[in-house]
């Protein structure tokens, strides 16, 4: 059949339409599937109120660490079981497992103080001493060797001899500290709530060497990272924007708005996808088309309070916790703006597949 010269023209064009929607269809299928997989109840931990924060998912071993309060939760990660738990806190935040070491560390906000953990067991083999107020984030940096406890409240991290047990350096961060990635070749990148910007320390040694604002976003909370493309991805409350910033420069590249209560970020190298997860029960869903660009490609409702996330690199299923809430208190002078508060015994993990 003979084709006209406008009719290969039109043939061409819908060519390009049906190719450039197919690409689309491929990188939003990533994440059009993200649905609730599994909802896991978990017993209340002893204490006063519930209370959570930090997930932590160890892939190699299929473990996943929930922290509640006076315990941290550890489930099967394929099957959602509830292998064990760790008990002893007075409020506990973070968890990590260095392999090297073959040692699991937790901090414990209220008791100012670093546990740390045998993996195989679950047992406590020991502890150092903080004494600053809010010892929060933990981050192990594998160029130095050396943990850092992130101390919120305190605007400081201790810098800890995971080996010794001891702290080798407190340093001043000014401000209200949040969650921080190493880039493995000795660079620290931290939130810093107070000053609306993300502190760079030389891991080795031991100095600030740079710090960037994150304008739009405020009160930085979420930070991830991708560093092979030096990219971070940093999230705040006021104003409510995540943003990718270049690792190297500091430079704001995008920003995108988001809803209120940023917790936690996380970045997924083999499906190029950005997470962070709000209070307001969302997950927002980027993907890096490449690393000057981001795009908005899923916005994952969730449950409320669930702010705290980690993502399993293996099946690339995201981990969440949350409660149910009773109504917020009556305003105050000192608390204008008070939350809901986390009911006791609904504790759960809600687990997100793609």
């Amino acid at each position: 059949m003979k084709i006209s010269s406008s009719g290969r023209l039109a043939i061409g064009v819908s060519l390009l339409l049906l190719g450039a929607c197919a690409s689309a269809s491929a990188q939003t299928s990533q994440t059009k599937g993200y649905h609730l997989l599994k909802t896991i109840s978990v017993p209340t931990a002893p204490g006063t109120r519930e209370y959570f924060d930090y997930l932590y998912v160890d892939a190699d071993a299929r473990r996943v660490y929930v922290t509640q309060g006076t315990e941290v939760d550890v489930l099967n990660a394929d099957d959602f079981s509830l292998v064990g738990k760790i008990s002893g806190f007075k409020q506990n935040h973070a968890v990590v497992i260095v392999k090297e070491l073959g040692k699991g560390f937790i901090t414990d906000g209220e008791a100012k103080k670093v546990v740390s953990f045998d993996p195989s067991t679950l047992k406590i083999t020991g502890e150092v001493v903080t004494d600053q107020e809010d010892t929060d984030a933990l981050v192990y940096d594998p160029a130095s060797k050396y943990l850092f406890s992130i101390n919120g409240n305190s605007g400081n991290t201790s810098v800890i001899d995971p080996v010794k047990m001891t702290v080798v350096k407190l340093m001043d961060l000014g401000g209200a500290a949040e969650f921080g990635v190493v880039d493995g070749k000795g660079l620290l990148f931290d939130n810093n709530e107070a000053k609306n910007d993300i502190v760079v320390i030389d891991t080795r040694s031991l100095e600030i060497k740079s710090r960037w604002p994150t304008a739009p976003a405020g009160t930085v909370t979420a930070l991830a990272a991708d560093f092979k493309n030096n990219r971070l991805f940093t999230a705040g409350r006021k104003p409510q924007f995540a943003v990718m910033m270049d690792a190297t420069s500091g430079k704001v590249l995008q920003s995108f708005p988001i809803s209120a209560g940023v917790d936690a970020g996380a970045f997924d190298p083999e499906t190029g996808l950005v997470f962070f997860s709000t209070r307001d029960g969302m997950v927002h869903i980027f993907h890096e088309d490449s690393p000057d660009k981001l795009s908005e490609v899923q916005t994952l409702k969730t449950e409320y309070g669930a702010k705290t996330m980690a993502i399993d690199p293996k099946t690339h299923n995201i981990f969440l916790s949350t409660s149910d809430f009773d109504p917020p208190a009556a305003p105050t002078e000192k608390q204008p703006n008070p939350l809901p508060r986390a009911k006791q015994a609904n504790f759960r993990v809600l687990v997100y597949a793609p």
